[in-house]
């Protein structure tokens, strides 16, 4: 039977929890402790999950102790990116033994994975500002913790570089807001009275480095390189950093939203993660390596993620971080074992049915347009018609036009019906989770809403005639400017690790 418990002993707990998984981490750093001690550790470090997930669904843990704002949002992203981490920690025993920083692995996941989870739970913007910053020093002394290997050392310094630009945005706003407000608390800060008493000025001002805080760590045009070349680091590294932290931008406009009315900061938003949307989904397709086919994609994914930011979907916006956290730590742990496969089937030749392709265009439209009549006034509403109803015609073709026989078409089609149903009952259940927490955002101009539907819809145009036409002079520069976009700078290449060299006899 489930215990109620009140919210100054679940926290007590939780830091408790916290404090004893930090404590373990840094006794496995002393070279007598033996490596065996790494699976206690592995059971130590899942405690804070388990009970920000008991506080999660308690009746009790609700509501503001201190500095501390404890809602469902900010029990749902500490469990969640704590759960991250334990996941990565587990696989890492194995995965990463051997390395000569195998010890130092372990603390710093479990320092960089518990200062994101305080900086979810801070109502202080102080604390705020602090913990994220941590975070983000954790990740860059992760990616270079090989630092006898000169390419991981740059790909730390441009990580490090474009963080500190990053954080001094964010606390430039933060203290932008205390002198135009005076006060550090988050509720009071966003009260309607106190964000009223901002000149326009101001909040544009102050919209505009948020949004600069944002970008950076969620690596979006013109701000990616820094995810380019952090392929380098273990993958362990890029999945915990894909998957738990640069998408931490989509919590940060939510907790924020108040502030943002549909101002040029708001555009500037919308324009910039629109590109990114095309640039990483170019990534994606024209990248060989399958590490640099997932940075590709999450820039793609975290701009469609802000896009819904900027359009007011907020709710929308932290089921997508979740979902693509979970999807793309999966990836990423299994990108080992992971081989591509260029298989010459009839299938490249074969004629597409022309009934059935016309069947999916059809009902990718109808859908669209359905989900679009629901809430036509929402410009969140039409974009995701759009996307909506160009997806589900691409599942379509290649699933049920391009299925072997009838028996291929049925097994598709069921595939189609099945992720759509489980996508909608995952969406409803979040949705009706987080209503009562996270807000509804003030929706833009009518003129963003278009300028971002047509640069999505020129894009897809641009993607669709350039798989047609492969041999034009357009294909090959896109092309070529998409591979240089997604590789590293020369300086952070090097054909063969080089301190390797110091262990051959």
């Amino acid at each position: 039977m489930f215990v109620s418990l009140s919210l100054p002993l679940l926290l007590v707990l939780f830091f408790i929890m916290i404090l004893v998984s930090m404590l373990s981490g840094l006794l496995f750093l002393h070279p007598r402790v033996p490596l065996s001690f790494v699976k206690i550790h592995s059971w130590i470090v899942s405690l804070p999950p388990l009970v920000s997930l008991v506080a999660l669904v308690n009746p009790n843990g609700r509501g503001n102790f201190g500095p501390l704002h404890l809602d469902s949002l900010a029990w749902l992203m500490t469990f969640f990116v704590l759960a991250i981490g334990l996941i990565v920690q587990r696989f890492s025993i194995r995965y990463l033994m051997g390395d000569r920083s195998y010890r130092k692995y372990f603390p710093l996941f479990t320092f960089t994975t518990a200062a994101a989870s305080i900086a979810w739970l801070s109502a202080d913007l102080r604390l705020m500002v602090l913990f994220w910053g941590a975070t983000l020093a954790g990740l860059t002394f992760l990616i270079k913790l090989n630092n006898r290997w000169k390419i991981a050392n740059e790909a730390s310094k441009l990580s490090a570089r474009n963080f500190i630009f990053g954080w001094l945005s964010l606390l430039l706003a933060v203290l932008w807001l205390y002198q135009g407000t005076g006060y550090w608390q988050l509720a009071s800060v966003l009260s309607s009275e106190n964000v009223a008493e901002l000149a326009s000025w101001e909040r544009t001002g102050i919209n505009l480095l948020i949004v600069l805080a944002v970008i950076i760590p969620a690596a979006q045009w013109p701000f990616q390189r820094w995810l380019v070349e952090s392929v380098v680091a273990p993958t362990p590294v890029s999945a915990i950093m894909h998957a738990g932290i640069v998408n931490a931008g989509g919590i940060m406009l939510a907790r924020f939203s108040p502030l943002f009315n549909g101002d040029i900061a708001t555009i500037i938003l919308l324009v910039l993660a629109g590109i990114s949307v095309l640039v990483g989904s170019g990534i994606s397709l024209v990248q060989v390596d399958y590490k640099r086919q997932l940075v590709g994609s999450t820039i793609g994914q975290m701009g469609f993620m802000l896009i819904q930011c900027a359009l007011g979907a907020y709710i929308a916006a932290i089921i997508h971080l979740i979902l693509h956290g979970l999807f793309k730590a999966t990836l990423f742990l299994q990108s080992g074992s992971a081989v591509r496969r260029f298989e010459i089937s009839n299938q490249s030749n074969k004629q597409t049915s022309l009934l059935w392709s016309i069947t999916g265009w059809i009902l990718g439209f109808a859908v669209g347009l359905v989900f679009w009549l629901q809430s036509p006034g929402e410009g969140y509403q039409l974009i995701s018609a759009i996307i909506l109803g160009l997806s589900l015609s691409i599942s379509w073709k290649q699933l049920v036009a391009l299925g072997e026989g009838n028996i291929g078409r049925i097994a598709g089609l069921l595939m189609v019906g099945g992720t759509a149903a489980i996508y909608v009952t995952i969406h409803h259940f979040f949705y009706d989770f987080l209503q009562s927490t996270v807000p509804q955002g003030t929706q833009p101009p009518t003129v963003a809403v278009i300028i971002i539907t047509c640069l999505l819809l020129v894009g897809s145009v641009i993607g669709s005639f350039i798989a047609r036409n492969r041999s034009s002079i357009f294909f090959a520069v896109l092309y070529l400017w998409l591979v240089r976009l997604g590789e590293a700078k020369p300086k952070s290449v090097e054909s063969h690790p080089s301190y390797l060299k110091q262990q051959l006899p």
